[in-house]
């Protein structure tokens, strides 16, 4: 598998050929939706998909001159559950919000400051079921400088841009692992600097990769 060394404008184009134009809906019995239950040493059911909590995330890729970023935020220490984990910005779909794109925008816009109007949506990659219950769907963006980032201190503790090259490079995805639950786990890992990318955020930036090579 090769790394994708892409402009912002050549990444632009492909994902608006080859991500879905829609979100997947739920219980599509076409394209499955990907998890932690994936590539497992112990092959696991996949978790119910509709009782899961419906959420999305922001993969927002920014043009700059030394090459695209991507932008991640480290979640707040504070938080009970994923505590200064690395993570897109993101949450549970709020009942108004009427489509993930509507949440991953108010989620952004409300964690890190980022102007909505600075968003072009490219596309969306396939569900991903965690197994802590929930059901996100990613939704793949442009952003467009310039803007200025107001982190929300009670959600993140930081927000910072990582290559894309970087993030597409196959060499650079790990397989981990740990005992969950008294079942050793598998997980993609993605270590960048002093930064940790591992878990959903990691295997949704896989799943991105696998979806643009084709």
């Amino acid at each position: 598998m090769q790394a994708l060394n892409l402009t912002a404008e050549e990444f632009a184009a492909l994902a608006t050929r080859r991500l879905r134009a829609e979100p997947p809906a739920l219980g599509d019995v076409i394209a499955r939706p990907r998890g932690d239950h994936d590539h497992q040493p112990q092959p696991i059911k996949p978790p119910d998909e509709t009782a899961a909590v419906p959420a999305a995330v922001l993969i927002g890729v920014v043009p700059r001159p030394e090459g695209p970023t991507v932008i991640l935020t480290q979640r707040a220490a504070t938080l009970r559950s994923h505590s200064a984990q690395v993570a897109f910005p993101g949450g549970r779909v709020d009942a108004v919000d009427g489509s993930p794109v509507v949440t991953a925008l108010r989620e952004a816009e409300e964690e890190i400051g980022l102007p909505r109007e600075r968003v072009r949506t490219l596309g969306f990659l396939d569900a991903y079921l965690t197994g802590t219950g929930y059901r996100i769907v990613p939704v793949v963006a442009l952003l467009e400088p310039p803007f200025t980032l107001t982190l929300n201190a009670h959600e993140v503790d930081d927000a910072f841009e990582t290559p894309l090259s970087f993030l597409l490079d196959p060499a650079n995805h790990r397989r981990e692992g740990r005992e969950w639950k008294g079942l050793y786990r598998t997980y993609y890992a993605m270590p960048f600097g002093d930064r940790y990318i591992w878990g959903a955020t990691a295997g949704m930036i896989r799943n991105l990769y696998e979806r643009l090579s084709g």
